[in-house]
């Protein structure tokens, strides 16, 4: 008999080498008919794996994020069975589950193309072997054997990873009815659980994403258990290309690209940019309140800079190429953090325990080469600018600081609305404590303090033992937006890494020199993926104190343009912001138009208003709200305004 000791601690015994469906049956019918797939000791496996010692488990259904990995990985096999069959000597390159669905990569034969047009065959073949619910086998096999095989099938791409990528004793296969492809798992049981299936895109990848290299065709698709889950999906689908950030940027003139300019490269226009300094200062006055010192830095620096902190190591192949000067030998490098300047600034004059903690904040614009193929909008792009901070504390000290950068961060999101979030603790894996930096002892105070920081806060945190950064644990928050995508935003990372590279060092209580330990933190992440987030979950319906144009003046006839002006030189010099329609245009057309542009209230303006010193108020999506003086209407503006940022009025308990 074993022990299998569930998520809650409860221990049952089993015979040495039960699955986990058997686990699953002998706790109800109904939950085994739901798993997808397990967790034993940590690693998601099939649910017909035999445990042959002590284990504990996890049973995974599709709502969970393991199962729905199991859900798709398995998919995409099933889509590499469907194109095998519709498309005889295709070749197939990778096929991985994503966040939402899977893709395969695949070479078609000559004078072979897919498109949009061949998704319902593709899609009908996927449900025609779906519904022959073969089972998934799992079979270990030789390096030679497997080059052997997949030769046999003409299967160039999968013998190249073979030969580059793979090394003996650690290959597996997976095979369900004729289709058989190289994997490492989890899968499903059997394809039958795989009920309702959309192909939903194609486009163009490049062999092993390098760009010397062919390019095959990357056909997107997504699944799930229940038809009814799927037709949610494409409701939520449509309402995701209304709310694109791309879209609405344009339309209300936020930002732009140009291939002159460069690829990825954003610019932001007048309104957006009055939009990011407002976010920008929202946060300086939360920070200034946490004892955050602000510092501008370079926008390039020495290669020896990052050659010292390791960033040129990790991100050189990557990084924009070496800045040469006249001067021979000299190299410069577009940043790709700032946190190294950070360490000069702390290295710059002796610093004292009774320095510590030092918290150095910049808004630092950075610069990174992402493969054109992988830009997009705001929320990928090759320059961004982060809402950095790093702070350098004692060991002691990390648990209090981790709790005032959780404050800072639950206020961002409070202001915008983000109430459903979920936060990751990431930390070592036990099991391989080589790969990580610093003492055992230090390490586990850092763990510690993370933990008991979120139980203090009463933030039920999932914990992840492994994918700790190889310089400290971290803890990382995901938001769900109005129509429930996760996007991950706010972070905070200990690092012991930086602070040894620069040998920056503090002066103890004892006279001894010690050691910092920096702390990384971003509540935006960058403002430019947080401007997109913020624009799909808000629709661009920006909330009142932040969005560019708080009233559109709309005079019913040119005679009134005159009044109109007057009314918003009298909001500019009580800071509300406005804009006057001037278009010599019937007044529906111009309340429509400026609904699309969704700016809050626009105000009619003509005869009555102008005689009387009043304004007719429209409310976006709530129509005719009646006349103000322009006074009132004003005050009410800037009351509703200090109403909302009252959210952002924070100190932390111990100042």
């Amino acid at each position: 008999m074993i022990k299998i000791t569930f998520p809650d601690g409860f221990v049952r015994e089993y015979e040495e080498g039960v699955t986990g469906v058997q686990i699953a049956e002998s706790i109800s019918p109904a939950l085994a008919r739901n798993v997808v797939s397990c967790g034993v000791n940590g690693e998601t496996v099939e649910l017909n794996r035999p445990i042959n010692s002590d284990s504990t488990i996890a049973l995974y259904k599709f709502e969970d994020e393991e199962g729905k990995h199991t859900f798709w990985h398995t998919s995409a096999h099933l889509l590499a069975e469907a194109l095998q069959e519709l498309y005889p000597g295709i070749q197939f390159g990778f096929g991985p589950a994503i966040e939402n669905g899977f893709f395969y990569d695949v070479m078609t034969p000559e004078g072979v193309s897919i498109s949009e047009n061949d998704f319902p065959k593709i899609e009908a073949k996927m449900q025609e072997l779906a519904r022959k619910d073969e089972p998934v086998v799992r079979r270990d096999i030789s390096k030679c054997d497997a080059l052997k095989e997949f030769k046999a099938d003409g299967q160039e791409y999968k013998c190249e990873h073979i030969d580059l990528d793979l090394e003996d004793g650690t290959i597996s296969t997976y095979t369900q009815g004729s289709f058989t492809d190289l994997c490492r798992g989890p899968h499903l049981m059997s394809t039958g659980a795989i009920k309702a299936i959309k192909i939903t895109s194609v486009a163009g990848a490049f062999w092993r994403g390098d760009a010397e290299r062919e390019q095959m065709t990357r056909i997107y698709g997504i699944t799930f258990p229940k038809k009814k889950m799927l037709d949610e999906y494409l409701v939520m689908l449509e309402e995701a290309k209304k709310r694109d950030h791309r879209k609405i940027g344009k339309e209300m003139e936020l930002f732009m690209f140009s291939d002159r300019v460069g690829k990825g490269l954003p610019i932001w226009l007048p309104k957006g940019t009055d939009l990011r300094l407002r976010l920008q200062d929202m946060l300086r006055k939360i920070q200034k309140n946490y004892g955050y010192q602000e510092v501008i830095t370079p926008h390039i620096g020495s290669k020896n800079l990052y050659v010292t902190s390791g960033h040129y190591a990790h991100y050189g192949k990557d990084s924009f190429q070496p800045i040469h000067t006249p001067e021979e030998g000299e190299e410069y490098m577009l940043k790709p953090m700032n946190c190294p300047h950070h360490c000069e600034i702390f290295a710059c004059k002796p610093r004292s325990y009774k320095d510590l903690p030092l918290r150095i904040a910049e808004f630092g614009t950075v610069y990174r080469y992402e493969k054109s193929g992988e830009l997009h909008g705001l929320t990928r792009v090759r320059s961004f600018t982060q809402d950095d901070a790093h702070i350098f504390c004692r060991p002691d000290q990390i648990k209090t600081e981790f709790m005032r950068v959780m404050d800072i961060i639950k206020t961002v999101f409070s202001t915008f609305n983000f109430e459903n979030y979920e936060a990751q603790i990431s930390l070592r894996d036990p099991k391989d404590t080589e790969k990580y930096i610093g003492s055992d002892e230090v390490w586990e105070e850092a763990e510690q303090a993370i933990i008991d920081a979120c139980n203090e806060k009463g933030l039920n945190a999932k914990i992840e033992y492994g994918e700790a950064a190889f310089y400290g644990p971290k803890l990382d928050f995901m938001v769900k937006d109005a129509i429930g995508r996760r996007w991950q935003l706010g972070t905070i990372q200990v690092d012991y890494n930086l602070p040894m590279r620069f040998k920056l060092e503090y002066t103890a209580e004892d006279n001894s020199k010690k050691t910092p330990v920096m702390v990384h933190r971003a509540p935006f992440g960058s403002m430019e993926r947080f401007t997109a987030v913020l624009i799909e979950h808000t629709a661009g319906k920006f909330p009142l104190w932040l969005t560019p144009e708080q009233v559109a003046i709309l005079p019913i006839s040119e005679k009134f343009v005159e009044y109109a002006g007057r009314v918003k030189r009298y909001f500019d010099n009580v800071g509300v912001r406005s804009t006057v329609d001037e278009r010599n245009e019937k007044i529906g057309r111009k309340i429509r138009d400026n609904e699309l542009k969704r700016i809050p209230y626009m105000l009619i303006v003509g005869e009555k208003e102008e005689t009387e010193g009043f304004v007719s108020v429209r409310k976006q999506g709530h129509g005719d709200q009646g006349q103000l003086k322009m006074e009132d209407f004003a005050a009410q503006i800037n009351a509703e305004v200090a109403e909302m940022l009252k959210e952002t009025n924070v100190s932390p308990d111990d100042k």
